[in-house]
C-alpha cells in the first residue's frame, strides 16, 4: 500500500492486462466512441432523458435517507407542482429538485475535455444543499472547517481538507492517455468520499461529480446517450458503503475492486438504457404498454388511446390533423382541431416546435407518465422495491 505520511497516496492503480476490470474498461471505451444512430424522435428522447434525470436525483437522495418514492414524485410531475423554481415546504422534494438543477448546471458547463475546477465543485455543492433543513449545510459552497464523523469512517481533520481537495482536483484534470479516464473517475469518486470535504451533502455531490466526469470524458448526453450512474449505487446502498469501506484500506487490490464495482455497474447500466434508443423496442416495450396501462385505468379514453398509438407508430413519430382521418374518419376539420386541442390541454400531445402543426406524444407532465414508469419498471429499468415507501 503506497502511503504518504500514513495517508493512502492518491494515484492511478493499473489493473493487469488479463483482469476482468481491463475487459470492462475496453467495453466502455467502445461505447464512448460509438455514436448511437437513434431513430427515436429527439423530442421523445429528451422526455426519456428527463425521466432518468428524475430517477438519478431521486436515487441519490434516497441513498442519504430521503423516503420519497417514485410514485409520489410522478404525481407531483403530473400535477405540475414541480414545474417552477419556488421553494416549497417539502424538504425531501426540494432536495430532489436541487439535484435536478445541479444536473442541468453540469450539462450547461461541462463538455468533452472541460476542466472541472474547484469553483465548479463548490458551486455544485451550493446548488445541492440550497434551502434545505435536514440535508442542508451551514456553509453552502464552502469546504468544511469542522471535524465530522461518518459511521465507522473518520474523515480527515478539517485542517487537512483543503490540501487533499486541491490534490483531488489536480488528479481529476491531469493529462493522461484516454485509457486511464475511467479509472480516474472511479478512484476520484472514492477519494472525494474519503476526504468528505463538506459538512453535509458529500454523497450527493460526489455522485453528481461522477456524472460530470463522464461527460468530460466524452460520454455524450446531449443528443446521444442517457447516463444514470447513481443506479449503480442506489439499488443496494449497503453494497455501495461496503465497497467504499473496502477502498478505504488503500491497498491496490482494494482500489481495483472498487473500480471494478463502479465501472462494471456503469457498463451494465449503459447497455440497459441504450435499448431505449432503439425505436422499435421503445415503442413495443415502453410506450405501447404505457398507453394500454393508462387505458385500463381510465386515465385516457379509447379514442385518445387510438390517436396516441398512431402518433408513435408513424415513420417520424409525429402526428398531424390529416392523420386523424384514418383514426376517426368523417370528422370536420373543426372537430379534429378540437380533439387535438383537448389532447394538448391534457399535456398528452405537444407541437414539435412552437406554433407547428405537427405533434408528438407527451408524457413528461401528463397522466401518461404513470404508464411509462410502469413499463420501465416491468422491463427492469427501475427496481420494483425502489418505488415502495419504507
Amino acid at each position: 500500500m503506497a502511503t504518504e505520511h500514513g495517508i493512502p497516496k492518491l494515484r492511478i492503480v493499473e489493473p493487469s492486462f488479463d483482469s476482468p476490470l481491463t475487459s470492462v474498461i475496453i467495453d466502455l471505451e467502445k461505447l464512448r466512441d460509438n455514436r448511437l444512430d437513434s431513430k427515436t424522435h429527439p423530442g421523445i428522447f429528451f422526455q426519456i432523458k428527463h425521466i432518468f434525470q428524475l430517477l438519478e436525483s431521486l436515487g441519490s437522495a434516497r441513498i442519504e435517507g430521503n423516503n420519497t418514492t417514485i410514485a409520489e414524485l410522478v404525481e407531483k410531475e403530473i400535477s405540475g407542482s414541480r414545474n417552477d423554481d419556488e421553494i416549497i415546504g417539502d424538504d425531501e422534494i426540494n432536495e430532489i429538485r436541487n439535484a435536478e438543477r445541479a444536473m442541468d448546471f453540469i450539462e450547461s458547463r461541462i463538455k468533452n475535455n472541460s476542466k472541472i475546477d474547484q469553483a465548479f465543485i463548490l458551486n455544485l455543492h451550493k446548488i445541492v444543499v440550497e434551502n434545505l433543513a435536514r440535508e442542508g449545510s451551514r456553509n453552502p459552497g464552502e469546504l468544511r472547517f469542522v471535524d465530522v464523523g461518518v459511521g465507522a469512517h473518520k474523515p480527515l481533520p478539517y485542517t487537512n481538507v483543503k490540501k487533499h481537495f486541491d490534490e483531488l482536483v489536480d488528479f481529476i484534470n491531469q493529462k493522461k492517455q484516454k485509457k486511464y479516464d475511467l479509472l480516474i473517475t472511479a478512484i476520484a469518486h472514492h477519494r472525494f468520499a474519503w476526504i468528505h470535504p463538506f459538512d453535509n451533502g458529500n454523497g450527493r455531490v460526489v455522485r453528481l461529480l461522477t456524472y460530470a466526469m463522464l461527460i468530460k470524458q466524452g460520454f455524450n448526453v446531449k443528443m446521444g446517450r442517457i447516463i444514470n450512474p447513481t443506479a449503480i449505487f442506489c439499488i443496494n446502498r449497503d453494497r455501495y458503503y461496503e465497497m467504499l469501506s473496502q477502498a478505504d484500506r488503500g491497498r491496490d487490490s482494494d482500489i481495483l475492486a472498487w473500480c471494478e464495482y463502479v465501472l462494471k455497474g456503469l457498463l451494465e447500466e449503459i447497455h440497459k438504457i441504450d435499448r431505449l434508443l432503439d425505436r422499435d423496442y421503445l415503442v413495443q416495450k415502453i410506450l405501447m404498454p404505457a398507453l394500454d396501462f393508462c387505458l385500463d385505468r381510465e386515465n385516457i379514453m379509447k379514442r385518445e388511446h387510438a390517436i396516441l398509438k398512431s402518433s408513435i407508430t408513424t415513420d417520424n413519430m409525429e402526428l398531424t390533423a390529416s392523420d386523424l382521418e384514418k383514426i376517426i374518419p368523417g370528422k370536420l376539420p373543426s372537430e379534429k382541431s378540437r380533439i387535438l386541442r383537448k389532447l394538448k390541454q391534457k399535456k398528452m400531445l405537444v407541437p414539435v416546435k412552437e406554433k407547428a402543426r405537427k405533434y408528438i406524444i407527451h408524457f413528461k407532465h401528463s397522466y401518461l407518465l404513470r404508464g411509462v414508469i410502469e413499463s420501465l419498471t416491468h422491463e427492469g429499468f427501475i427496481d420494483k422495491e425502489f418505488s415502495i415507501k419504507s
